[in-house]
This record gives structure tokens, C-alpha cells and sequence, in this order.
């Protein structure tokens, strides 16, 4: 990789020319800040050598628009402050096993059941995507009955919850319990949405693909 002397004056990420402290001085090693985003240039084979290859990379930083708007989409997609983020982002990334031990470590932590109902749903989504369907199903329950103690029947934050414990009942073959949850999906979503909302497509598709599988 080499460093651009043009650009040197105009980036605001910070790094340090090592090569005098380094074991192996002519690799001319560069020392960059945590967080430091590339973006990718030009891609070549090395004339010495044909199996090694040479990436051109160039520093970045909150000034690039690009950046800027996946940092904006990323912020939107993991919500929550704090560890909670962390979590959303270690089911994000596949690491569940990680996630779980933080999700464990907050519930038992958890100040109020705001958090726990959050927290119980967030195993329940982990859960479901390791195909461990009944114990995705017991956590999502566990959320939906602390939610139901403190907002009205038809809040439309229940919604989603209703859609996830009927998708997982739908993957363990009880359809009878999937359809109980899907339809109450699609009474609370046809009461806080217009009719020509996509999310209503959702729920009714959802119950159709339930009566297809009973045939």
C-alpha cells in the first residue's frame, strides 16, 4: 500500500511512519488509527511476483458523502444506545454466540421491563436465526407478555412480535399456533396502517403461505 504525499495534508484520519521502530525497517510500515476506513482503488498483479497481488487503497473520512450515507444506514438498521447496539450488530455480523453472552449479561441487569421485553426479543431473533425455533418461540413470548402489561392490545409495537412467534410456529409445523399469531399481526397492522401499506402484503401473505403448507 503506499501513502498519496497530496493527500497527506488534507485527511483528518491520523497515522505515524513506524519504519524507524520497526523490527523490519524496509517494510515501511504505517501505524493508522482505529476505525480508519479504505476505500479500494486499483487492483494488480505485481510484475515480481504474478501470484501476489496490489491493492490501491485510499484513506477516507466523514467527509466522503459515500461514508457518510452508509454510516446514516447503518445507524438506522442497528438501533438501541450503548450495548444494545452492540448486540444488533453481533447478530448482524453472525456472531451469535457473542451476542447471547451480552444479551444474557443485560437481562440480568435490565432496569425496567421496557429493556427486558427489548432484550428477550433480541434472544428470540437470535434464537430464531440458529433455527432453534422453540426456544426463539419461548423468548418472543416472554417479550410479548411483558409489552402486553404496559400497551393497549392493538399498539402497533406488538405487531412485529405476533409476525415473529407465528413465522417461528410456521417452521416447527404448528400452523393452527401460526395462524393465531399471524392473525392477530394482521388486526393490529390493519388498525395503524392504510390499506395499501406493504407491511398489510406481508400479513396476509404470511397467513396464505400458512394455509398452503396445511394444503
Amino acid at each position: 500500500m503506499a501513502i498519496d504525499p497530496s493527500k497527506i495534508s488534507t485527511s483528518i484520519t491520523p497515522f505515524a511512519m513506524i519504519d524507524e521502530h520497526s523490527a523490519l525497517p524496509q517494510e515501511q510500515e504505517i501505524l493508522f488509527t482505529m476505525h480508519t476506513v479504505f476505500r479500494v482503488g486499483e487492483i494488480k498483479q505485481t510484475a515480481e511476483n504474478s501470484r501476489l497481488w496490489e491493492v490501491q487503497l485510499a484513506i477516507t473520512d466523514e467527509s466522503d458523502p459515500q461514508l457518510a450515507g452508509l454510516t446514516d444506514r447503518i445507524k438506522e438498521e442497528i438501533s438501541g444506545r450503548g450495548w444494545q447496539r452492540m448486540g444488533q450488530l453481533m447478530l448482524k455480523v453472525g456472531h451469535f454466540d457473542q451476542a447471547e453472552e451480552l444479551y444474557n449479561e443485560l437481562l440480568e441487569n435490565a432496569s425496567d421491563d421496557i429493556e427486558r421485553a427489548h432484550i428477550y426479543h433480541q434472544l428470540g431473533w437470535l434464537k430464531d436465526d440458529q433455527g432453534d425455533y422453540q426456544q426463539a418461540a419461548t423468548f418472543y413470548e416472554k417479550s410479548l407478555e411483558i409489552d402486553r402489561k404496559t400497551l393497549p392490545e392493538d399498539d402497533a409495537s406488538l405487531a412485529p412480535t405476533y409476525s415473529n412467534i407465528g413465522a417461528v410456529y410456521k417452521n416447527m409445523g404448528e400452523y393452527s399456533k401460526a395462524l393465531e399469531y399471524y392473525e392477530k399481526d394482521l388486526e393490529i397492522t390493519k388498525k395503524a396502517l392504510p390499506p395499501t401499506h406493504p407491511s398489510l402484503a406481508t400479513s396476509y401473505n404470511n397467513i396464505g403461505l400458512v394455509y398452503n403448507n396445511m394444503g
